[in-house]
């Protein structure tokens, strides 16, 4: 990547909207994720991590990809820290940095499963279309 740690810290905290250093790290966020045990860097503990700029160990990790997107530890969290969009900020991070970040209308029929919903379809078109 050709941004250091910290201006890929601060773009994070840009990303997501809010400040990570609201965590009091209780660890509630984690008590509630059902992928816990998959991952090796704890809900609680990527905020802080976002914020002392260790975004290579962030960037490296299984969490980003075992993450559900469920929500439920934005859910659970008493001061509104919301780890489920730091781990997606984070996630896009490394899809950005792949160049992987782009959805071609023609590459979508053929990812297409009958089982999907259209919104899920709408959705990923949106977010990968740009």
């Amino acid at each position: 990547m050709s941004m250091n740690q910290k201006e890929l810290s601060e773009q994070i905290i840009s990303m997501v909207g809010f400040n990570p250093r609201q965590c009091m790290k209780c660890g509630k966020c984690s008590a509630t994720c059902p992928a816990l045990e998959e991952m090796d860097i704890h809900p609680h503990h990527f905020a802080s991590m976002v914020c002392e700029g260790r975004i290579n160990e962030l960037l490296e990790s299984k969490t980003l990809f075992r993450c559900l997107s469920c929500f439920a530890c934005v859910e659970r969290c008493p001061r509104s820290v919301e780890p489920a969009k730091l781990i997606e900020a984070v996630r896009d991070c490394v899809i950005r940095a792949k160049g992987a970040n782009f959805l071609s209308p023609d590459a979508v029929p053929g990812k297409l499963d009958p089982e999907l919903p259209q919104q899920a379809i709408t959705a990923a078109f949106r977010k990968y279309g740009k």
